[in-house]
């Protein structure tokens, strides 16, 4: 019989906080993401020839290496804003601190796998012409603006640790563990910055990047007063005398 976990009460972390994602399932979401960009690596040019008889349609690649990459920095921004939400109050009362814990994690785990998508979708784009140790290696990819690319690479990297660190929080210590988590704020600005540079839509997207960052500061700046007020203050009385 499953268990349901503990409410979240006010003075629980999200350390303490237990996955209902398995191991096993993110590997899976992973996998399918990879193998997914490798089928469309494949099938794209020797299923569907029609399509690349077009000079426009040559695009496909990059259209889909956009819209992941997109679809991938939005659930960045979910998860992060989750992240911050948890240990709120709205987010004990709905959906509940552990629901919001497992929609966080969840949501960081989707967006591993859209940026891996988006990376090795790219090795089809003959424009770019990016090697497979482009893809993996930060700056190693010189062609097209080769420092908003390896920010993202970092970026991802840094993501990949975070999201299966879930998994090893007995091992490493919850103060590890949240120490960690901080960088969750480094990733979401160096996506930001690599959306922002890297990206051919920066001119209309500009206001998703600024609104996305604009909440996740204004989230941040919250969650700090909210848990400075919440601490509770020791005042130290002095012992009477007794002569």
């Amino acid at each position: 019989m499953p268990v349901t976990p503990e409410p979240i009460s006010r003075s629980t972390p999200e350390a303490d906080l237990e996955s209902s994602v398995s191991w096993q399932t993110t590997l899976s979401l992973f996998l399918a993401a990879v193998l997914g960009a490798a089928l469309a690596l494949w099938i794209l040019p020797h299923w569907l020839p029609a399509l690349f008889s077009d000079i426009a349609a040559q695009k496909a690649y990059w259209h889909l290496a956009r819209s992941s990459g997109i679809v991938a920095y939005l659930l960045l921004w979910v998860s992060t804003a989750l992240g911050l939400l948890i240990t709120n109050r709205m987010a004990r009362a709905w959906p509940g601190g552990p629901t919001t814990f497992d929609l966080h994690q969840f949501a960081s785990l989707l967006a591993l796998g859209f940026t891996a998508f988006h990376a090795i979708i790219l090795l089809g784009d003959e424009y770019i012409g990016y090697t497979f140790l482009q893809i993996l290696i930060p700056f190693a990819a010189t062609g097209y603006k080769p420092v908003a690319t390896a920010l993202g690479q970092i970026a991802f990297y840094l993501a990949a640790i975070i999201s299966f660190s879930f998994y090893v929080r007995n091992r490493i210590g919850r103060r590890a563990w949240r120490t960690l988590h901080y960088a969750s704020f480094l990733i979401f600005l160096l996506i930001t910055v690599h959306g922002l540079f890297a990206g051919t839509d920066t001119a209309t997207l500009w206001p998703l990047y600024l609104a996305s960052a604009a909440s996740i500061l204004f989230l941040t700046l919250y969650r700090i007063l909210i848990t400075r007020i919440q601490k509770p203050h020791f005042t130290h009385t002095p012992k009477r005398s007794t002569r």
